[in-house]
């Protein structure tokens, strides 16, 4: 088994080098191939100058591949296309890995039963939260401030998707249910997310198995910049848009209708008003702020569609 570790960036030079030196230094119990991508998502920095001084140092270790295509999708797919792996692992430019991570998250998938593998995000260094966010329990908001996963210590099948800084899947499950949705994940200008997370839903929904494999850890730092009301509610609106935009990729029509023009009244009737009920009810801190944030997310679903729902009528005329 051969394994292509695919790393996007865009103008994050210095969290980059990081990155790069952590997976640098990843061991194997057993020989095996393996090898890294990194796709140079059209950057302004020094990008290119970190990257080259990997292939320099690592000979055939370190593979550069420039996609011009602005968009994580764009990048996530052209390293797809030209990886050479059997599996392909995904870990994000601003993480750090441990030396065994790349063969606990990949040791799943010599066995066909698995489809693909997802390990623990945990965070890089401690961390102080103000009382009205939760990363853990009932109002978890672990995945907003910095793509947190972590379902214990034990191994198991899992039955949501991973998240993209810390997963791999069998090549040939692209083959066979499609790439990474391009209307989907940040760009700039945009932070609407969710390829990764559509990726391993569409994969669930298939009937392939996906493997939690707690051993694989990779470390995410938590910026003060995230843990900032402002940011959160960002966040949660642009996931109800991108919730909008997965359903129009997988199915962009019902009986001949727009599935963007459908449900609207019954959103703003009844979902959205609920959560801005419990916003307003709820005593605990980390509770009202969650459904806070609930609420923008609906609201956000609400802009999406209409957002959709315009355009489609432009294209129309």
């Amino acid at each position: 088994m051969k394994i292509s570790v695919i790393v996007c960036t865009y103008n994050r030079s210095r969290s980059l080098a990081n990155a790069l030196e952590s997976v640098a230094s990843t061991t194997f119990s057993d020989p095996t191939e393996w090898e890294v991508l990194v796709v140079d998502n059209n950057s302004k920095d020094q990008t290119r100058e970190v990257i080259e001084d990997y292939r320099r140092r690592y000979p055939g270790r370190f593979r550069y591949l420039f996609e011009e295509r602005q968009g994580k999708s764009n990048a996530l797919n052209a390293g797809i296309r030209e990886s050479q792996g059997d599996v392909i692992a995904f870990m994000d430019d601003d993480v750090t890995v441990n030396p065994v991570w790349l063969q606990n998250l990949t040791a799943p998938l010599r066995n066909s039963d698995w489809a693909g593998a997802g390990g623990r995000t945990l965070p890089t260094q401690p961390f102080s939260l103000p009382h009205w966010l939760a990363i853990e329990g009932p109002y978890e908001m672990g995945g907003a401030v910095a793509a947190l996963f972590d379902l214990g210590e034990q191994p198991g099948e899992l039955d949501q998707p991973p998240y993209g800084t810390n997963m791999a899947f069998q090549k040939k499950m692209f083959e066979r249910h499609g790439f990474f949705a391009v209307n989907l994940g940040p760009r700039p200008g945009s932070q609407i997310r969710g390829e990764d997370t559509e990726f391993g839903r569409r994969l669930i929904a298939a009937g392939e198995r996906l493997r939690y494999e707690p051993s694989a850890i990779v470390y995410h730092p938590v910026l003060d910049s995230r843990i900032r009301e402002d940011y959160l509610l960002a966040w949660w609106f642009d996931h109800g848009r991108a919730q909008v935009r997965e359903k129009v990729w997988r199915s962009p029509y019902v009986w001949g209708i727009p599935r963007h023009y459908l449900g609207i009244s019954k959103t703003i009737a009844d979902r959205l008003s609920i959560r801005v009920l419990r916003w307003m009810l709820t005593l605990d801190p980390k509770g009202r702020f969650y459904w806070k944030c609930q609420a923008w997310r609906v609201a956000g679903e609400i802009v999406e569609t209409y957002r959709l729902a315009s355009e489609r009528r432009e294209t129309k005329r």
